[in-house]
């Protein structure tokens, strides 16, 4: 046994998952240094939905943050987390974007990239976890946890074992909607550190009310690394709290070496912050309240609140009982797929739509289409031929990995934002999200020239995109 290493997650996942990643660059460069000192593990900084919320809702450049946060933090490692390939966005990009964006990612300042899939198909890994290895970069690769007939210990173990033989160089319990249990933890750390050589790092949340406990068996089955949340932003739908955790495991074997006193001033430094996203409404009570649907359903937090909204939008907010019961089979019937992005948002929908239309899957959304199709990947279990008929038609299902469909895509990227391009990362920013991309770089634009976006089109004899 050695002593557990922390990874903070304040600066990603907390707010995330509390204040739909609404926290600026600004509020966090001033406790940087502090936090670095901490004698951390890793700090979680950047990755997931924090890339969108920059360019669509602060109308901040996400590498700039990337490199302010580099230039504060010297001795602890930046880590960001991946969809692999999806990259941050929600479809398939190609290899050669995939790549651009690891190499740019670990060159502005990112040590670990930990990668996942919606489904669990390692083939949508590889791409991201070669280039990560290729630019010196610690590949940490995520499996996201879930449960249904085919997850059982041997699944995992077997899963690792592939994700060892991949490259990876730790593997990571991806828990996303904190459905793992305290001895289920115990039993699946014990599973993987034996059939791997691989640390092991677990990250969960504490919707269900779980989350401390969950850690807390997982450190005895001989987890590496655990996640966690300094106080003010932690427990609900976020992570478990930091300093909880280092009291307990002060003075045991575990003992992370961490002090209490050094937390204290983070946890002043989050304090004021949280009674203003409070005070604004971007922090919800409802967040913080523990949540057993999450077991009940499999539903994560933020699925559950979009179900609420579909339906309530349709004037049918007293059907969620209904929708949260045909949740689990839709998802029986593509395949039991974890119930993460994009993934949770598609069999959600068609849950929702099935209900409404009184009638099973007589209407479809695209995105569930393309689930059964196999644009997405593989799923966990084989999907019925009869319900793919049923869904698709006579399409021929994709088998292959869905990325091999698709031709590179980088040079006619650059080619479409000539004019804007200010750095090399540009194309990767409007690869992702590209209208919301193009509103940023107007903004940027007009700011520099002193000039409205239109008259500065017209001095750079740039076209809108």
């Amino acid at each position: 046994m050695s002593k557990v290493k922390l990874t903070e997650t304040v600066l990603r996942d907390s707010h995330q998952s509390l204040i739909a990643t609404r926290m600026t660059t600004e509020e966090m460069l001033p406790i940087l240094e502090k936090m670095d000192a901490i004698g951390y593990h890793s700090l979680e900084a950047w990755g997931g939905a924090t890339f969108d919320s920059c360019l669509r809702f602060l109308h901040e450049d996400p590498w700039d943050r990337l490199r302010k946060i580099r230039d504060k933090v010297k001795n602890t490692k930046l880590q960001m987390l991946f969809r692999g390939q999806n990259i941050l966005g929600y479809r398939h990009y190609s290899d050669d974007v995939v790549e651009y964006f690891v190499q740019k990612s670990i060159s502005n300042g990112i040590d670990i990239i930990r990668i996942f899939d919606a489904l669990n198909d390692p083939r949508n890994l590889q791409t991201a976890v070669n280039a990560t290895k290729r630019e010196q970069g610690h590949a940490q690769v995520a499996f996201s946890y879930t449960t249904g007939p085919c997850y059982t210990l041997e699944y995992y173990a077997n899963y690792a074992k592939q994700l060892e033989e991949m490259g990876a160089d730790s593997i990571c319990i991806k828990d996303m909607a904190g459905l793992l249990k305290p001895f289920e933890a115990y039993e699946l750390v014990k599973t993987l550190k034996s059939s791997t050589s691989l640390p092991v790092q677990l990250h969960t949340h504490a919707t269900a009310g779980l989350a401390s406990m969950t850690l807390l068996k997982a450190i005895e089955a001989g987890v590496d690394i655990v996640d966690t949340a300094i106080s003010p932003l932690s427990m609900g739908t976020s992570q478990p709290p930091t300093e909880p955790l280092v009291a307990t495991l002060a003075g045991t074997e575990w003992d992370t070496g961490i002090s209490l006193e050094a937390l204290d001033e983070i946890t002043r430094y989050f304090d004021p912050l949280r009674e203003k996203y409070l005070a604004s409404g971007q922090l919800n009570p409802k967040a913080l309240k523990v949540d057993v649907n999450a077991l009940l359903y499999q539903v994560p937090g933020g699925m559950l609140s979009n179900l609420m909204n579909q339906l309530a939008e349709a004037g049918k907010a007293d059907l969620l009982p209904e929708v949260l019961a045909e949740v689990p089979r839709v998802r029986a019937d593509v395949g039991y797929p974890p119930l993460v992005t994009p993934s949770s948002q598609i069999v959600g929908t068609q849950a929702v739509f099935n209900v409404l239309m009184g009638e099973r899957y007589k209407t479809c959304t695209k995105e569930f289409k393309g689930i059964v199709r196999g644009e997405y990947g593989k799923t966990p279990m084989p999907i019925d031929p009869e319900f793919t008929k049923k869904i698709i038609g006579d399409e021929e299902p994709i088998t292959c990995r869905p990325a091999d469909r698709l031709e590179p895509e980088l040079d006619a990227l650059r080619e479409k934002i000539a004019g804007y391009i200010e750095q090399d990362e540009d194309v990767l920013s409007y690869a992702l999200f590209e209208q919301v991309a193009v509103k940023f770089f107007e903004a940027r634009k007009a700011k520099k020239y002193g000039i409205d976006a239109t008259s500065a089109d017209a001095a750079l004899g740039v076209h809108s995109v």
